[in-house]
């Protein structure tokens, strides 16, 4: 018998290139959405995955994508303008027929959230689950575990610091591969997922010197966090050439992470029901990302203090002043997840009741 052939969007992504990668190994006819051809979209060819260069925002592009696809995973862009990509992405969707689509959220998503991104995440979630005659599963990560690499990989492996503005907050952090383990579970065996709302985090709550002490096991020293002051955050990103748009959201959800907005409900059993297989401790997931940095000569020291200099040099980021310039559509209620009742009695509810806890239903 034929199994169905997926779309995977943003395939060279966190979780799209895993999630592709998964699917091929179970066997399943992958066709691989990414904006340009790359070492990593020529990855999933040699694999067997077929690739197709589009555009998300493109209708076009989308619909000839979707061509012949029964089942599709939809990852919502970290860009501007989501909630009209999930439009745009939905309504080609609705006309292709899908059998289902897995999307990707947010564990912040809510209408009143100072973020723009998350209020556009949450309005978009309510389109794909209106859409007619299309079963929805929702998959609503938190703080990621890549994220920590803000901090820079080689500062922690020389220095031994871990410099990020969390507070003390606690959070559970899910790999790339486990969140992509519950993507692909649901696309491979859809029936069990239908209308459910899933939350993968790792196996257990960590308070950031936790995050910082894994690390120095896997380099084998002290790894010391330090709970950095936030302006250095934008001149860190800017220096690795992350867009405006991103840090200026990033800002808001590192408030969140401050005042335990992604301790809420952590952690939870997804990965092992969706996947069978327990979620990945922060170990594992540091030693694949330290492969080859806590090696380095010590000579290479001279490269770590240069780039220190070129983030010290590099120009602030105004909140404030970035938005005007960006006519970002702001709202006068705005508040943080904590803060929010609707967030806090939506996120309350079971995951698998059918009222997805996270998705602002």
């Amino acid at each position: 018998m034929l199994k169905p052939k997926i779309l995977v969007t943003a395939a060279t992504g966190k979780t799209g290139f895993a999630t592709a990668v998964q699917l091929l190994e179970k066997e399943f006819p992958v066709r691989a959405m990414v904006r340009i051809a790359d070492k990593r979209s020529e990855t999933l060819r040699r694999l067997g995955a077929e690739i197709v260069v589009g555009n998300l925002t493109d209708i076009t592009e989308v619909r000839q994508a979707l061509s012949g696809v029964q089942r599709a995973y939809y990852c919502t862009p970290f860009a501007r303008d989501a909630l009209s990509t999930g439009a745009v992405f939905a309504s080609a969707a609705q006309e292709s027929r899908l059998e289902m689509v897995t999307v990707m959220s947010q564990w912040l998503a809510d209408p009143s959230s100072p973020s723009v991104h998350t209020r556009e995440t949450w309005l978009a979630g309510n389109i794909f689950n209106w859409l007619p005659g299309i079963a929805t599963v929702t998959v609503n990560p938190g703080w990621f575990a890549d994220n920590y690499r803000a901090a820079g990989l080689e500062v922690i492996a020389r220095a031994g610091i871990m410099m990020l503005p969390l507070g003390e907050g606690l959070n559970a952090p899910p790999s790339n591969e486990d969140i992509a383990r519950v993507i692909a579970g649901t696309l491979a065996n859809p029936a069990p997922h239908l209308g459910k709302t899933y939350r993968p985090t790792g196996p257990r709550l960590l308070a950031p010197q936790e995050i910082a002490d894994s690390f120095g096991r896997v380099t084998g020293r002290k790894v010391r966090y330090v709970n950095g002051p936030v302006w250095l955050v934008p001149k860190m990103l800017r220096t690795a050439g992350i867009p405006d748009y991103q840090i200026s959201q990033l800002l808001t959800y590192l408030e969140e992470y401050k005042r335990g907005s992604y301790a809420t409900g952590a952690p939870t059993g997804d990965v092992l029901e969706v996947s069978g297989r327990e979620p990945e401790d922060f170990d594992t997931i540091a030693r694949r990302y330290m492969i080859g940095i806590g090696n380095r000569r010590l000579s290479d020291s001279a490269r770590s203090l240069l780039m220190l200099a070129r983030v010290l040099a590099t120009p602030g980021f105004s909140m404030e002043r970035y938005e005007k310039q960006q006519d970002l559509n702001r709202i006068r209620n705005t508040r943080l997840a904590g803060e929010s009742k609707e967030w806090l009695a939506s996120h309350a509810l079971s995951t698998k009741t059918g009222q997805p806890a996270g998705s602002g239903l």
